[in-house]
Formats: structure tokens, C-alpha cells, sequence
């Protein structure tokens, strides 16, 4: 690592006396591992530290499809991630990630970072960036959902996922009515994105009949367009929900160091 960067575990160490961390290796690098209010969390270090130490977030499936994290950690990005899947998206949920941001920056990571948001991911990482637009520095969306009636509540070409949407009732506490309402959805949200001109990158399988194209990120396409906001759509034909990811990560990689470094 650069002979300037100090790693942000004896920081964390210090923030969080009472928390147990392990370290052990990801994909090649080093992983600190720790309980955060509670919930399984994790920070990926990079090799050689870009300068102001910027960083990933995902959301939800940390281990899953990581090439493109793999390609920005070695160009000298962190990797984080704390458990907030079950959320899906509720207050409950943001104030727990915000609390994260929060102790990750006090450690002496970047004020922003990027979401790495695959499927549901999408929920969580653009209702943290409608709450707290200022510290979100750009969103690769793969696959996402954007819209809660779309999934998993069932009321376009997806079928209902009952067992998850049940978790999205119990978790904001609102009626079925209130989650399906179009004024609820992310995809109908994203003033605050476009006032901080957040820089969005999607990733999607023009034959996904879970997270249906045309009901997600095509309407968050045109919205966000109609906003003046910067969004680029890759499409693999002939795809479905899975596998998620580029075989190559190289435009998501230059997307995000673009738009990121830009702005650091």
C-alpha cells in the first residue's frame, strides 16, 4: 500500500471497542470482517489505495457477480458492505446505512462513494440516494429493481414474490395499497439524484421476466433523462435476470473511475 495510507482498522478498532473483527481474504485481497449495530459488515481494502480513499458500497448480495468490485479494487477502490437486505429499503434500513456511511468516513473513507446495487439493491441504493444525495458520488445499477409493484409486487409481467413482499409490508409498516402507489417508487423519486447530478450506470438483460426491463430501468431511464440526469444503459440481449455482470467489466469500471474521480 502507498507509504501515506493509514488503514481504517485501527480506526474502527477504536470506534467500535466492544465489536469482534477477523480479517481474512476476498477474491485476492484483505477482508476486515465485524458486527455493526448487529449486522454482519464487511470492508474489502485495496492494494494501493487511490488517493482520498474511495469506495463501493453494495447493498445486497456481497458475494455475488463481483468482477467489476474486483476491477475497481485494484485500481484503488474500498469495497463495504453491511447487512440491510431484509430492509428492503425501509427507514429502518436507511438510517442503519447512513450510520454506516458515517462511521466508514469518521475511518477515513471518502464523504462519497458508489453503490454497486444488484436486483433489490436497486430499492435500497436509490432510496439512500433520494434521503442523502450529497454523499452519493455515482449508482451501477445491475439488473435493479426500481420500482416495488413491478417486484416483488407482482402487478406487471413478473409474477408476485409473496414471501418478499411481505417482508416489504412488515418492514416500512405501510398498507399494500400505499407500497404499490406510483408516488412510492424509486423510479418516480429521483429529483435529489439529478439536483446533485449523481451519474447512474445500469446493466440489464433485455429477457428478464423477474425484474422486468421495460417496467424498471427503461421508465427510470426516461424519468431521469426528462431530469437532466447523466444515466448509460448497457443491454445484453437475449438475457435474463442471471447471470448478472459484464464478462468483460471494463465500461462499468470506466464509467464509475470517469464520473468518480472527477469529482474526488
Amino acid at each position: 500500500m502507498t507509504t501515506s495510507y493509514i488503514s481504517p482498522l485501527a480506526t474502527l478498532r477504536t470506534l467500535l471497542p466492544d465489536a469482534t473483527f477477523s480479517l481474512d481474504r476476498w477474491n485476492g485481497f484483505e477482508r476486515v470482517s465485524f458486527d455493526f449495530q448487529n449486522r454482519a459488515s464487511h470492508l474489502v481494502l485495496p492494494p494501493e489505495p487511490l488517493p482520498g480513499n474511495p469506495w463501493l458500497w453494495r447493498p445486497t448480495f456481497f458475494d455475488a457477480w463481483p468482477s467489476a468490485d474486483i476491477a475497481l479494487i485494484q485500481k484503488g477502490f474500498h469495497l463495504a458492505y453491511t447487512e440491510v437486505l431484509a430492509d428492503y429499503a425501509s427507514p429502518t434500513g436507511i438510517r442503519h446505512g447512513k450510520a454506516f456511511h458515517d462511521l466508514l468516513v469518521r475511518a477515513g473513507l471518502a464523504a462519497k462513494f458508489t453503490f454497486v446495487a444488484l436486483s433489490r439493491g436497486g430499492l435500497y441504493a436509490f432510496r439512500y440516494a433520494e434521503s442523502h444525495p450529497e454523499e452519493v458520488a455515482a449508482i451501477y445499477a445491475d439488473a435493479p429493481v426500481c420500482d416495488f409493484s413491478s417486484w416483488p409486487g407482482g402487478q406487471g409481467k413478473s409474477a408476485r414474490a409473496t414471501a418478499e413482499f411481505n417482508q416489504v409490508l412488515h418492514s416500512h409498516g405501510l398498507t399494500e395499497a400505499e407500497i404499490l402507489s406510483p408516488k412510492f417508487q424509486p423510479l418516480n423519486r429521483l429529483e435529489p439524484l439529478a439536483q446533485h447530478h449523481i451519474p447512474l450506470i445500469h446493466v440489464c438483460g433485455d429477457a428478464d421476466d423477474v425484474v422486468p426491463l421495460d417496467e424498471n430501468t427503461r421508465v427510470l431511464e426516461k424519468n431521469y433523462r426528462q431530469l437532466g440526469g447523466t444515466i448509460e444503459v448497457i443491454i445484453k440481449p437475449g438475457i435474463g435476470h442471471h447471470p448478472h455482470g459484464l464478462e468483460d467489466p471494463t465500461p462499468v469500471v470506466n464509467f464509475i473511475t470517469k464520473h468518480v474521480l472527477e469529482i474526488s
